[in-house]
């Protein structure tokens, strides 16, 4: 299988982005699946129905959360209803939504997607080690009846990412970081078999502070007191995300890239494709 992870979608720009290079990397990449973290889609903070609908419709099939999740809270009714929205699977069971779900892809093949927060410097939720453990099963993906398993590990720290990563290793086919907005380039597939990239970075505009406007920002670290309003940049975004190519026989990874479009990152597309804008 081959599945594209978008890193957090932040404002319009993203949007945007995401609307613009989803259906052309759909087409160039051959993929099966789409995943995009949304948790930042609304205005930088927080996702709506309007705003799902507008990812979904570019040709995401799962959108996963974070800690912005509930800023809108009109979102909340549809996280039940939907099963194709999903929160950090480490919030307390009687929060809505669900923390992870199964999917086909157009060939009936089955995708589970798992969506968990890490704790520092973070909300302390359940313990996303323990939620982890439960999520995954003994073995591979296919033996588990799985034909890939994708984990978004929500999180500040780059250390719990990556022990989060080794402890999935060898039974999902990706664990990839969002959250912190900034593509990281330890993009690689450890000794189990697991693809992992720390962060994929944000679909958004990177002449900001990690997507918002920077005089807003800057002044904030200058002064403290009073605080400007965040507000998203506006500007062209970059498409960030990560790319992998799964083994049919195991559901492991065979192959990882990350992935960059637009904007003002320089591109980067796997081996052998070329960068289209149109």
């Amino acid at each position: 299988m081959r599945i594209l992870f978008c890193g957090d979608i932040v404002g319009r720009a993203g949007r945007d982005a995401i609307s613009k290079h989803v259906p052309i990397l759909r087409r160039q990449l051959k993929t099966d699946f789409v995943i995009a973290n949304g948790e930042n889609a609304a205005h930088g903070f927080g996702m709506t129905e309007k705003t799902c609908a507008e990812i979904f419709a570019a040709g995401v099939d799962v959108i996963t959360g974070g800690n912005h999740t509930w800023d809108k809270a009109e979102i909340i009714p549809h996280m039940d209803g939907n099963p194709r929205l999903l929160r950090p699977a480490n919030f307390p069971k009687t929060t809505p939504g669900r923390g992870s779900g199964i999917y086909s892809d157009g060939a009936g093949r089955k995708i589970k997607v798992i969506n968990i927060m890490t704790r520092l410097f973070m909300e302390l939720l359940d313990d996303p080690f323990a939620v982890l453990e439960e999520e995954l099963t003994l073995g591979v993906p296919k033996k588990s009846g799985f034909d890939a398993v994708i984990v978004d590990v929500h999180g500040e720290a780059t250390s719990e990412k990556m022990a989060l990563g080794h402890l999935a290793d060898g039974r999902a086919s990706l664990v990839v970081g969002t959250h912190t907005h900034v593509p990281t380039a330890d993009t690689f597939i450890l000794n189990g078999g697991t693809g992992y990239q720390t962060d994929a970075g944000m679909c958004g505009d990177y002449d900001s502070v990690i997507g918002m406007r920077k005089e807003a920002s800057i002044n904030n670290f200058l002064r403290k007191f009073p605080r400007d309003r965040l507000s998203p940049a506006e500007g062209e975004a970059t498409l960030c995300g990560v790319f992998v190519e799964t083994d049919p026989q195991t559901g492991l990874a065979k192959t990882i890239s990350p992935v960059r479009c637009g904007g003002r990152l320089p591109p980067q597309l796997p081996s052998g494709i070329e960068v289209s804008g149109g």
